[in-house]
């Protein structure tokens, strides 16, 4: 159940921006729907830590359960609702030679914030009693989260003239976009590239397993290579910004790609639990760049008024895999070994590059 919570986060995000993009492409502002719509991402940690205060001597186990899956579900799909509008919003305000390098700084940033949460999350469940410990971590959470929405209202962005060909039907929507997917075959290789990506990660699932599986490593060493990998992310997520940016974003995806290759072939081969410092740093790196160049790369292919449908197409068409990949390897691990996913994730990491 853990970990489906990552499964519902990616689809949450990836699925719905195809079905938001009709509607996104026709506005003259994005940031009142970016608004309207984000707030389903933030309002659901309140309700996370009203149920985590009522888990205890309220709720039997099972409804506390369901409760809060249906409200991860609703916070996923609401990120997810808010994305297509989100980027359109950033490839609008922001300068072609400087969207990488936002992605980037913001991301790195959000990263160094969450190390310091993780750390005030940890000292908040070893030292508060529950049901108080859990409660006030969310608490905390939804008020971080509208201190965010206080400054993303500040957002400047003029007014477009949507073209008059956006006010189409259903109908109309569609074939266009199969006319997108059979006219740009350079954003369809994009699209394959994204989706066979999938592949390639699906080994950092398991490198912590493994290694307190096949190596004994205790958990706070293995903390310890989560604090690599978090740093890694924050040094590389502006770098591979800046590098997009300055040279190629397509460049940068295929460099992060080849890191997480890299990182899931020395797990593979590993002769002691030091090597994986470096696999942890190596996917953390992988992960800034993953994060930060598609997204700069993905509006590169269309004009302005036609970014929300390209930015739907390029994420809804990879939720499946986004699924179907971590569930497969997971059955691959099951059956043959760990280690198989790590082989696994180096193929699928080689042919997207």
């Amino acid at each position: 159940l853990i970990g489906m919570i990552g499964a519902i986060h990616s689809i949450g995000w990836f699925f719905p921006q195809l079905l938001t993009a009709k509607s996104v492409a026709q506005l003259p502002r994005f940031r009142p729907m970016v608004l309207k719509m984000t707030l389903n991402e933030r309002i659901p940690y309140f309700l996370l830590a009203l149920v985590a205060w009522l888990a205890v001597g309220v709720l039997n186990r099972e409804l506390a359960l369901i409760l809060t899956f249906l409200i991860i579900m609703w916070q996923a799909f609401g990120a997810g609702l808010t994305a297509t509008a989100w980027q359109s919003m950033v490839a609008k305000i922001m300068p072609d030679n400087m969207r990488g390098t936002f992605y980037g700084t913001q991301s790195g940033l959000a990263n160094l914030t969450g190390i310091g949460g993780a750390v005030l999350s940890g000292i908040i469940l070893q030292t508060l009693p529950s049901p108080l410990d859990f409660t006030l971590c969310f608490i905390i959470c939804g008020i971080a989260m509208m201190l965010s929405f206080a400054f993303l209202a500040l957002t400047r962005e003029p007014a477009i003239e949507p073209p008059k060909e956006m006010t189409m039907s259903w109908g109309a929507y569609w074939h266009k976009l199969m006319t997108i997917l059979r006219e740009n075959a350079n954003f369809r290789w994009f699209i394959v590239a994204r989706i066979i990506g999938q592949v390639g990660v699906v080994g950092a699932a398991f490198y912590t397993i493994h290694v307190v599986r096949h190596f004994g490593v205790a958990e706070g060493t293995v903390g310890v290579m989560a604090g690599v990998l978090s740093l890694a992310v924050t040094v590389a997520t502006p770098f591979f910004g800046w590098l997009g940016d300055r040279y190629s974003h397509r460049a940068a995806f295929a460099v992060g790609m080849l890191l997480a290759g890299a990182s899931a072939f020395i797990a593979f081969i590993a002769p002691s639990a030091e090597w994986f410092y470096l696999v942890f740093a190596l996917m953390g790196a992988a992960n800034g760049a993953l994060w930060t160049s598609p997204m700069a790369l993905n509006v590169e292919f269309c004009s302005e008024s036609e970014r929300p449908y390209y930015i739907g197409l390029a994420s809804t068409l990879v939720a499946p895999m986004s699924l179907i990949a971590p569930i497969a390897a997971g059955l691959l691990a099951d059956s043959t070994g760990i280690p198989t996913t790590f082989v696994l994730a180096t193929v699928g990491a080689l042919i997207t590059a």
